[in-house]
Parts: structure tokens; sequence; C-alpha cells
């Protein structure tokens, strides 16, 4: 077998395969399915300092190759999450490697929650920076379309947190590698992407937006080309780690990501079809792997041929 370790800097994984904030929960229903643990790590949904509602519905909407979602970061904020049964305490009890994915409204409040958590780290092993949120002090313009707002988000949760930090790039920006440098520069460990393109719906009899907050995120297979395109462009861009997702359904699209620069990957939409669909992938780059002659997900992580 092949060494399936995903070294993501200082974060290290037993295999690649992780999911991506927003479409696992907080693991518990996943793993009245199946293991959790044999994960890469589990992602969880968005923290923020308080408790968070998000849109109302109708939130997600199916679409051609897809899905398109505002469901507007509900969630239970962040000191239920730590202590809360159905949150992080579950996780750490049956050893899951979890990764906190953040957010906030204001520069400010991601410093909060980064410090937070830093408060009680047992058991996290990084925080994931969505940076794709809302800026409300900026009339509502995302932090991760902004490139001197992105810089400055995470030079802020850098200074709260001795944790390992992780940045989340939208894709909805003219180049994102200029983004994946920002945050390197300001000590960022790691980047993923693609978070969701921007879409929207309309329904033709009502003549009414789909979707109640009229646009949202598209994710799932259409999303695909263009996340493998970013994820090639900004692993020649940085040094740090990137993190390849958007579109993944089977095995042969996460090994596609992996040959494409990406150290790992994530599992999003696809999570909604087919429950166990990581455990499935884990087990094709491992047989990719051996078919091929990888010894080890390193070996493997750029061996795109010209």
């Amino acid at each position: 077998m092949a060494d399936l370790t995903a070294r993501l800097g200082k974060i290290v994984l037993k295999n690649p395969v992780m999911t991506a904030s927003g479409t696992f929960g907080y693991g518990r229903e996943y793993h009245r399915l199946f293991d959790i643990t044999r994960l890469g790590a589990v992602v969880v949904k968005g923290i923020r300092m308080t408790p968070s509602h998000g849109n109302p519905t109708p939130r997600v909407c199916e679409v051609t190759g897809g899905m398109l979602n505002a469901i507007g970061l509900q969630g239970p904020g962040v000191e239920k999450f730590l202590h809360g049964n159905d949150y992080m305490p579950f996780l750490r009890s049956i050893g899951a490697t979890v990764i906190v994915n953040i957010w906030g409204t204001s520069i400010a409040e991601y410093g909060e929650v980064a410090a937070r958590l830093d408060a009680e780290p047992e058991g996290i092993s990084a925080l994931e920076i969505n940076i794709s949120c809302p800026n409300v002090k900026a009339g509502g313009a995302a932090f991760g379309t902004d490139l001197k707002l992105a810089a400055e988000v995470v030079r802020t949760v850098r200074a709260r947190t001795k944790l390992p930090l992780i940045t989340k790039l939208s894709p909805n920006v003219t180049h994102i590698a200029d983004f994946a440098r920002a945050a390197e520069a300001e000590g960022s460990d790691a980047v993923s992407l693609i978070n969701t393109l921007g879409a929207m719906v309309i329904d033709i009899e009502k003549r009414r937006p789909v979707l109640a907050n009229r646009c949202g995120g598209l994710s799932g297979p259409a999303v695909k080309p263009v996340a493998v395109k970013m994820v090639y462009e900004t692993s020649k861009a940085v040094k740090i780690p990137v993190i390849g997702m958007g579109g993944i359904s089977c095995g042969a699209d996460a090994v596609e990501f992996l040959l494409a620069g990406a150290k790992a990957i994530a599992v999003g939409t696809a999570n909604f079809v087919e429950p166990a669909v990581s455990l499935e992938i884990i087990d094709f780059i491992n047989d990719y792997m051996d078919r091929h002659g990888f010894k080890s997900i390193e070996e493997l992580s750029g061996a795109l041929e010209s």
C-alpha cells in the first residue's frame, strides 16, 4: 500500500481526503452511517462568535451539474460549539481529526473567534478562515474579493492564535493566485480552494428568484474544471500547501486535483448524494497510486506531465 499521509505544513493527516465546510455539519449525523475518524479531517460548518440563524428559506436548489445554496452560515456560535454535546466534545470523544472553519462580519470578529478557539485547542488540528463572508462595515462586500481586506483578516487571525491556519479562497476574483500569495505573506500555513461561485436561478413562471436570498453559491460537478484550473495556478504561485475542492464526486476527480498540485482535497456537495463517498475516494487514491507506482501523496501531488 502507498503512504497516504498528507502533510500540510504543520498539519499531518492520515490521508488527503477531507470534508468541505458546510457540507458535513459537525460530523455526528454522518458518524451514524460510517466511522468518520477514517477521514483525513472533518472540516466543520462555519463558527463565529455568536449563534447565526442563516438566511430565510428557500435557500437551496438543484441545478444542472450541481446546486445553489444561500444558507447564510447558520451555526451555534463558538461557546456552544466548544461545549455543546453535539459539537466539539463529541468530535473529541471519538478521536476525529478536526479543522474548524471560522468567519465573522468584521475583521475584529475573526480575531475574537480565533483567540477563543486558541484558548481551548484540544482536539483542534487547524483553523480554516472563510474569507468569502460579507463585510457588514463595507456595504456587504466579501472580504475574499478585496486583496487588502483578505490580507488584513489573515494577519489579524495569525496574531490571535498559535493553531495552524488554512485560508479558504473565493473564486469570484480575477486572479486567485494573488489572494493566495497575500495569505501566504500574512502567515497562513495553507490555502484551500475553491469556495462556491456566485450564481442565480430564476423561476420563469413566477418571474422571481428561486432562492429567498436572490443569489447563492454554485457547487457540484459543474464547477470542477474551474476549480482544477485555479488549484493548478495557485500551486505554482505559492510555496505553502494547497487543498483542492470544488465538484469532487469520485476518486478520479480527487486524483485530478492532486495531479494539479493539491496536497489534499475536500469533498463537498457529493456528501449529500452519497454520504460515504469520501471512503470510496480514499480507496480509489490508494489503488491509483499502487497502479501507477506512486509511493506517497507528496510524490503524486503536482505529477502532471506536460
